[in-house]
């Protein structure tokens, strides 16, 4: 029933009325609906694997079978305490499959003082595990060595387990051990770690060969030949360009993010980037925090510059010989300069950034999941790369571009590496043999 007192508008006032007092419902961005990026990743997922290109889980399982402590991937792992006590692991059979993940390159990490036939042993231990893990959990993963494996393993409903070996020092200076490597299912190779092989000089250490040496450019040229990806994270812009100017496939930085954003050697920077768009190559961003954001960078150098202030053995140190003055003055320190925050939004300024500079085919994503002893806030373990992948539909991705992202681009690049190995194999069926010795004049490094 109407009102009594009704009167009735004019057809066209009450339009115009009408739509006036409906703009605001339309514009206010607390009223409208938001879309559903779950069901765009959903949709995405569900063709395109999503691919992380570096996770360091191997040798967690490894310290911690060194322990005698039991690690089921099948139960939730982040409530585990590290063995310094710090943060429990990122990574599990659980939050993998919520995270959505169908392929991982599983790092085959050992320290750089592990050096010589040691280095090779061990590498090979380390491949072992990753393998030992498809055969503990055989529903869940299944070893993958081509981009084709992948594809398929997605489409059976697991997760596709690769493998990266992180430093070139693992192969002792022998292409032979190189090429047994790849035998063995290592399908890239990160050509240094933190310090300086005799052939190839690091980001974090003191430049020595100013990019790669004779017996360098001849490592790039058998990975080419054999069909093994060359990851130059880790390595010094002058090694990234020099191994850029000798690789005839496609490279790939495993885990590194953008130096525009980040002024760290660990990052690209932006001529760097340049050449990878030339190559064909992919740069998979980080989530290491002091990679993400500078004022985490900051704060890291500050406090383990008051660290050595404080305790600086063997010649110094405000209370050299007293470490619980020394550990008081840390915490007070930390309790004065509160650790800056660093988010997911800063991850996806990266991701951003490279596509901006080299384009969306040349982009992807490598956590250094139980690698690094923090992460991002919003990516806290692998069930959390639905959403960086809203954020970047939230920033306006199309569902191909973040397809690329998640996947499309590392297969790719997987591809043409395997192809680029047919052809060189057919025009040079067996490998080098030369030696460190005989191209550089040197030995295999001294262990340290």
């Amino acid at each position: 029933m109407k009102h009594a007192c009704y009167v009735p508008l004019p057809t066209t006032l009450a339009a115009l009325l009408g739509t006036l007092l409906a703009l605001p419902l339309l514009s206010s961005p607390a009223l409208a609906a938001e879309p559903d990026f779950a069901a765009r990743v959903d949709r995405v997922l569900a063709k395109t694997p999503l691919i992380d290109g570096h996770n360091d889980l191997p040798w967690e399982i490894r310290e911690r079978g060194a322990r005698k402590q039991t690690l089921d991937l099948r139960q939730d792992t982040s409530r585990l305490q590290s063995p310094d006590g710090g943060a429990g692991l990122m990574t599990d059979i659980p939050r993998l499959r919520a995270g959505r993940v169908g392929g991982q390159f599983w790092s085959v990490w050992i320290p750089v003082q592990t050096q010589g036939p040691e280095a090779v042993q061990t590498t090979l231990e380390q491949i072992d595990i990753v393998k030992q893990m498809s055969r503990t959990y055989p529903t869940d993963f299944e070893m993958a060595y081509t981009a084709a494996d992948v594809r398929r393993i997605h489409k059976a409903g697991r997760i596709g387990s690769m493998i990266g070996v992180e430093g070139g020092h693992q192969i002792n200076g022998s292409l032979a051990v190189l090429r047994q490597m790849y035998d063995a299912g290592a399908r890239y190779m990160t050509l240094t770690h933190s310090t300086n092989t005799p052939w190839a000089d690091s980001a974090t250490d003191t430049p020595v060969h100013h990019g790669l040496t004779a017996f360098g450019r001849e490592v790039v040229k058998e990975m080419n030949r054999i069909g093994m990806m060359v990851d130059l994270s880790h390595v010094s812009p002058e090694t990234m360009r020099a191994a850029l100017d000798v690789s005839t496939a496609p490279v790939i930085f495993s885990h590194s993010s953008a130096r525009a954003l980040v002024d760290h050697p660990r990052d690209v920077d932006d001529d760097t980037l340049r050449l990878v768009a030339k190559n064909g190559g992919v740069v998979m961003v980080n989530f290491a925090t002091s990679y993400v954001s500078s004022e985490r960078q900051k704060w890291q150098a500050d406090r383990a510059a008051e660290q050595t202030r404080y305790n600086s053995p063997p010649f110094g140190g405000l209370y050299i010989g007293q470490p619980d003055r020394a550990n008081a003055a840390l915490k007070a320190w930390e309790q004065a300069h509160p650790k800056p925050a660093v988010t997911l939004a800063q991850v996806a300024d990266h991701i951003d950034h490279i596509k901006q500079i080299a384009g969306v085919d040349h982009v992807g994503i490598g956590s250094d999941f139980d690698g690094i002893p923090d992460t991002p806030t919003g990516l806290e373990g692998v069930d959390r790369y639905p959403a960086l992948l809203a954020e970047m539909m939230r920033r306006g991705w199309t569902d191909a571009e973040i397809a690329k992202l998640a996947g499309e681009n590392v297969l790719r690049v997987m591809a043409a590496v395997e192809a680029t190995s047919v052809r060189l194999k057919r025009d040079h069926p067996y490998g080098s043999t030369a030696t460190i010795a005989e191209l550089d004049g040197t030995g295999t490094p001294a262990a340290k």
